[in-house]
């Protein structure tokens, strides 16, 4: 049972939308070709430098490119920036 359980989260959370104005590591980590290094580029890209005003920006962030944003585009919201 526990185990049935912890597989439905995993694939709801896996299947989750990320808001790329305040995900953390964690979540950007849920994203195809994003791994911890691309996900701590990105929070630190959106902490330091500017909220993104769309999605496209990401690719302003060392290491993202168009394609890896056209796998991922379905599961990338872009939420308000908490500045």
């Amino acid at each position: 049972m526990k185990f049935l359980i912890i597989l439905i989260l995993s694939v709801t959370f896996a299947f989750a939308t990320v808001n790329i104005n305040s995900a953390n590591v964690k979540e950007f980590t849920t994203l195809k070709g994003i791994g911890t290094k691309k996900a701590k580029a990105i929070v630190k890209f959106r902490k330091t430098i500017q909220c993104f005003k769309s999605i496209d920006e990401l690719t302003k962030v060392k290491g993202i490119g168009k394609a890896t944003i056209s796998k991922n585009r379905e599961n990338l919201k872009l939420g308000r920036c908490k500045k």
